[in-house]
């Protein structure tokens, strides 16, 4: 993979993140309405919210999003930060831009005070856990959820 930078997105960004993001939807299987879809990309660009979004780019090529949500917590008087989302189109995985989008979730929150960044991956992602397992700890701990609806 030739250099790459990451950055934030900005109003024009929205015709190279959706493909990721309807790439990375595809990967779990799972079809967000187009509805979230848009409220998502808003609350991106909206500087009151807690999540922001950033691509891996490379020229005119994008080839990696990642997302991220800071919030509250019990165990501490600062915020975490969820690192919610993170994709690489197949063409690019391998090449460093997994780790350099994880490195530049965990630099924003630093630079915020954050004491922690955790995220969560599928059982079944043996490749992004080999990365995982080399960039953090597990945390020992198994998610339930239940749906609200």
């Amino acid at each position: 993979m030739r250099s790459f930078e990451i950055k934030p997105v900005g109003n024009d960004d929205f015709h190279r993140w959706l493909p990721l993001w309807e790439s990375y939807q595809r990967f779990y299987e799972v079809d967000i309405p187009e509805p979230v879809t848009r409220e998502t990309w808003a609350r991106f660009l909206d500087p009151s919210e807690p999540m922001h979004a950033a691509l891996a780019t490379a020229g005119e090529q994008t080839y990696g999003l990642v997302h991220s949500i800071y919030h509250r917590s019990t165990w501490t008087t600062g915020d975490y930060c969820y690192l919610q989302d993170l994709f690489v189109t197949a063409d690019a995985r391998g090449g460093g831009i997994e780790r350099a989008l994880i490195e530049y979730v965990c630099a924003a929150a630093k630079q915020r005070g954050v004491s922690r960044v955790h995220w969560l991956t599928h059982e079944t992602n043996r490749v992004g856990m080999r990365l995982y397992d080399s960039v953090a700890d597990k945390s020992g701990f198994i998610q339930y959820r239940k749906s609200i609806a």
